[in-house]
């Protein structure tokens, strides 16, 4: 599956919804986008260097993963998982759109995303 074959409408959304986490005025220290490999989108948050001895290079946090089914026609959401890579993420369950995904994601009353 490349990238063109995912929902074009549901790409937009996700897009939408990271513009928006972070005003305009924070963007030069923080910034949210995605990365697409295949059938999966991963929401990246990327810092701007804040320690010298860091080095010059923006932090990158892996907060969400989607992966959608072309098969079954819907969205899952997955939550990092330090020690596993990602897991599941049981609050919600799979969904033709990902309006309810994302909205799982902004509000994080579990705290599996914004920490």
């Amino acid at each position: 599956m490349t990238p063109s074959t995912l929902p074009d409408l549901d790409l937009f959304r996700i897009r939408r919804f990271c513009g928006a986490r972070v005003p305009e005025r924070a963007r030069h220290q923080v910034r949210l986008e995605i990365e697409v490999a295949g059938s999966t989108v991963t929401i990246v948050e990327f810092r701007a260097p804040w320690s010298r001895e860091l080095g010059p290079e923006w932090s990158k946090t892996e907060i969400a993963r989607l992966q959608y089914s072309p098969t079954h026609r819907h969205w899952a959401l997955f939550a990092p998982n330090p020690r596993r890579g990602w897991r599941h993420y049981a609050g919600i369950g799979p969904t033709p759109t990902v309006e309810a995904l994302l909205g799982e994601i902004g509000s994080d009353t579990t705290g599996a995303f914004w920490g």
